[in-house]
C-alpha cells in the first residue's frame, strides 16, 4: 500500500531509492472518479520499474483543465484511494497543471503517460528532454473515462438509458 508524500519527503525518498539502484516511474493525472481505465494504466506504469510515484493534480488545477464543475471527488480522498491500490508507491498532490516540475525535482527514470496522449502532444516534453527522463505511452482501456462514466450517470438518473 503507498503513502501520501509531499513534494519535500518524496525528494528524501527519492534520494534514497536512487542509492538503492532504484527505478522510479513517475506518471500523473486527475484520477477524478477512479475506474478500470486508471487501474490499468497503473499496473502497467508500476510493470516499468521498481518504485511508482503518483503525481495527484490537485482540486484546483482539475478546475482549471476540467472546468468549474471538477473534480468530483476532492484531492485528500483521490490520494487516498490511489494510495490504497497495491501497484501505487507513493501519491503527491500538485498544483500545477502540468507535471513539468515534479519531472525536474525527481528525475525519474520513466515517465508514463496514458494512451490519450500523444508524446508530442505531452505538456511536459520540455522537462522530459532536459533530464533524460524515457517516455511510455501505455495502451488505453477502451470507452473507460471519468467523462465517459459522468455521462452514463446523467443519463441514467435523467431516464435516457
Amino acid at each position: 500500500m503507498g503513502v501520501v508524500v509531499s513534494l519535500e519527503e518524496a525528494l528524501t525518498i527519492r534520494e534514497k531509492l536512487r542509492a538503492e539502484s532504484k527505478t522510479v516511474v513517475l506518471t500523473n493525472g486527475h484520477f477524478d472518479i477512479l475506474h478500470v481505465g486508471h487501474v490499468d494504466c497503473l499496473q502497467r506504469a508500476k510493470a516499468l520499474g521498481d518504485v511508482l510515484i503518483v503525481g495527484l493534480n490537485s482540486d484546483a488545477s482539475t478546475r482549471l483543465l476540467k472546468g468549474e464543475k471538477r473534480p468530483i471527488v476532492p484531492q485528500e480522498e483521490r490520494a487516498q484511494l490511489l494510495a490504497a491500490l497495491q501497484c501505487v508507491d507513493y501519491v503527491i498532490i500538485f498544483e500545477e497543471t502540468t507535471a513539468e516540475r515534479l519531472l525536474a525535482a525527481l528525475k525519474p527514470e520513466t515517465y508514463a503517460k496514458g494512451g490519450d496522449w500523444a508524446v508530442e502532444d505531452l505538456p511536459e516534453t520540455k522537462a522530459i528532454a532536459e533530464y533524460g527522463v524515457r517516455i511510455e505511452i501505455l495502451p488505453q482501456v477502451p470507452s473507460r473515462s471519468t467523462t465517459d462514466i459522468i455521462a452514463t450517470i446523467l443519463a441514467r438518473y435523467r431516464g435516457d438509458e
